[in-house]
């Protein structure tokens, strides 16, 4: 049963946000936001290579 682009997309912020939250709360406080934007922007490029791979199978 395939799924569509707008539900993948959907579930894969959602999981991101939640990754994020735990980490923050159980993170180490000498976290800066220098470092939370480097591992942010990694995050989105994962998620999209993800996307990217599945549209490419769906394609």
């Amino acid at each position: 049963m395939p799924m569509n682009l707008p539900t993948i997309l959907t579930g894969a912020a959602v999981t991101a946000a939640v990754g994020t939250a735990a980490y923050m709360m159980t993170g180490k406080k000498k976290n800066t936001a220098k470092q939370m934007k480097k591992k942010a922007g990694k995050a989105v490029q994962a998620v999209g290579d993800i996307v990217e791979s599945i549209s490419s199978m769906m394609g």
